[in-house]
């Protein structure tokens, strides 16, 4: 069994399926949109409509990449605000034509450079999380590989959130909370633990809804039509007030 700061550094693993792998193995005829009509094209986000089994639906991912020059330019899956304004349009698209939304979370974190500020990294986060809790069609978010801070939360206002079980969702890396609490990053380990940054843990406290193991995507996307099926069969109020009272309910116990 894995320890926490281990199920951390399997997360960050170069030989992990990134959300590519997922949208290419789970959907079919995907026509990809760019561009957030205000600044320019993020690629840290990819997305656009496809095709799950028979179902018209909208997916978007945090793409990291897969060698170095893949990786830099999808900027090691750390978005722009414009990459979160990008989602957003795309999922205020799919709420115009009642497509569920899929989206796939792999972030260390939003990018935190100064022109990202400059162009409202802060407001992009928060319009995300402001729009997603009405959305009037259902999400499913996905934690692949790090849900780490703002950068994973953006994508992550869901009516379900399923995570791999060697993937972490985490306010902040235990590296930067070791460096915080002790000015070391020597206590990486303890931070892990103290976090609660795991999927069990996470899914004790009904943070997120279900506990996946790697499997073939085949598979994969048959459970995820099943849940899309399942979220689409709810009427819209039911649906957004169900959502209300999963957030509502995080923390209780």
């Amino acid at each position: 069994m894995m320890t926490d700061i281990e199920i951390v550094r399997a997360a960050r693993s170069e030989k992990r399926k990134t959300a590519r792998d997922y949208i290419d193995g789970c959907f079919t005829d995907l026509t990809e949109f760019s561009g957030d009509r205000l600044y320019g094209d993020d690629r840290a986000i990819i997305g656009g409509i496809g095709l799950l089994q028979d179902m018209p639906v909208t997916v978007i991912g945090i793409e990291k990449g897969k060698n170095t020059e893949d990786r830099i330019l999808h900027n090691f899956g750390s978005a722009h605000p414009e990459g979160y304004r990008k989602a957003l349009r795309l999922m205020k698209q799919a709420e115009k034509f009642h497509r569920p939304v899929i989206c796939f979370v792999d972030t260390a974190g939003a990018f935190p450079d100064v022109e990202s500020e400059e162009r409202g990294q802060g407001r992009a986060i928060a319009e995300n999380l402001y729009e997603m809790s009405t959305l009037k069609t259902p999400v499913l978010s996905i934690i692949i590989g790090e849900g780490g801070s703002g950068g994973a939360l953006a994508l992550s206002h869901a009516d379900r959130i399923w995570m791999l079980e060697d993937a972490y969702y985490s306010v902040v890396s235990p590296e930067s909370c070791s460096n915080i609490l002790w000015k070391t990053l020597d206590k990486a380990d303890v931070a892990a633990r103290a976090l609660g940054l795991t999927a069990d843990k996470l899914y004790s406290l009904g943070i997120i809804d279900r506990i996946c193991k790697d499997k073939a995507l085949q598979e994969f996307a048959a459970d995820i039509y099943g849940q899309i099926k399942e979220l689409m069969s709810v009427p819209t109020d039911r649906l957004l007030d169900e959502r209300y009272k999963k957030f509502r309910s995080i923390g209780y116990i």
